[in-house]
């Protein structure tokens, strides 16, 4: 596939998430399904949240299109032909549909914490029943590889869960997750279509559309929310690119890649368990001790605060590249490089210092 190819799947996500999201957001309006200002939040009035509807059908477009191009035209991109493969792309695909459905019915119901920690692992387990598992990875004191057998489940099932948790999570001002999900998809993309991963680089090219689309509506001030549609399917949609593209490599570094490049919403998560467990607290209280927030508290503006979000971001995909393919020495000086400037950050913020938990209830 070409950089034309890719260009094009980019442009239909985006065009059909551009022209879909007025449509969802009259839809929220007039049903009432609004995000409510107050507690943690930053906007003062209520905005609709199923934008995920319109990202959602911004990707399911662009793949529908390269199926149809694959079946008619004769285009290269192995969604068809991976269909009969050992991964059944066509469970891959179910899902990520039902990701998209639990993070729906929460937009619509609010489903409690446990409930939608359930239609997760139900979504991760449709994937991994597909054969989109993690089997190996590669040793990293050697050669060879560590065959993970029937923990292959389990772990992809956290990996996938996780993914969809850290973007939903990170999700906290207006343009933030959409903006950290296009850098993200746009490394994945440059990781899997020189090494010829072209389902994961469709899936990739895809997801770029749709945040780039989505932004328009959604940068500050915003129009719509993204919901948890969005961002679960943000990031479990990640998981699965990067299980299909990026890690199917023996390299013992494979498994960080990734990581790395969604560096920023893990460090956020991972500062969020480690505040609250110290505050002996449930950690899916809320409260305003997220990335976003310290930035607010440091006089930043919205615009602002994501323009660095998003700056970090870059640069932890732009090292990601480089550990991937960098010779050894370089890898770990990366590696150190990444790691002592996302802790000065941490410092600075202070993300690791107890704040007021917000009575809001909700579990960002």
């Amino acid at each position: 596939m070409s950089l034309q190819h890719y260009g094009a799947l980019i442009a239909i996500a985006a065009v059909v998430t551009l022209l879909v999201t007025p449509l969802v957001r009259r839809v929220s309006l007039r049903y009432g399904f609004v995000d409510q200002p107050g507690g943690r939040k930053v906007h003062s009035q209520p905005i609709p949240r199923l934008g995920g509807v319109a990202i959602f059908l911004g990707v399911a477009s662009a793949i529908a299109v390269q199926v149809w191009g694959e079946a008619q035209l004769g285009w290269k991109g192995g969604l068809i032909e991976g269909a009969h493969g050992r991964v059944d792309l066509v469970g891959v695909a179910l899902g990520l549909i039902a990701i998209f459905l639990v993070g729906l019915a929460d937009d619509i119901a609010d489903l409690a914490w446990w409930a939608k920690l359930l239609g997760q692992v139900v979504a991760a387990a449709v994937v991994v029943g597909a054969g989109l598992r993690i089997d190996y990875i590669g040793n990293p004191t050697g050669n060879g590889l560590i065959m993970l057998g029937l923990l292959s489940i389990p772990v992809t099932m956290i990996y996938l869960v996780g993914f969809a948790n850290v973007m939903n999570l990170i999700d906290g001002l207006d343009g933030l997750a959409a903006g950290l999900g296009a850098i993200a998809a746009t490394s994945l993309l440059a990781l899997a279509a020189p090494a010829n991963r072209l389902q994961a680089a469709a899936l990739a090219a895809a997801l770029i559309g749709a945040c780039l689309g989505f932004l328009r509506y959604n940068f500050h001030p915003a129009s719509i929310f993204m919901g948890d549609s969005g961002s679960m399917f943000l990031g479990f949609t990640l998981a699965t690119i990067s299980l299909l593209g990026v890690m199917k490599t023996t390299a013992a570094i494979a498994l960080a890649i990734p990581l790395i490049i969604i560096g920023v919403p893990i460090f956020d998560t991972v500062s969020a368990i480690i505040r609250r467990l110290r505050s002996n607290r449930p950690i899916q209280e809320a409260d305003r001790g997220h990335i976003h927030h310290r930035l607010l508290t440091r006089g930043f503006d919205q615009r602002q605060t994501v323009i660095i979000i998003y700056i970090w971001s870059a640069a932890l995909a732009l090292g990601a590249y480089a550990v991937r393919y960098a010779p050894g020495i370089f890898k770990l000086a990366v590696f150190v490089i990444l790691f002592a400037v996302s802790g000065l950050m941490a410092y600075w913020l202070g993300l690791f210092e107890t704040v007021h938990i917000e009575p809001d209830g909700d579990d960002s």
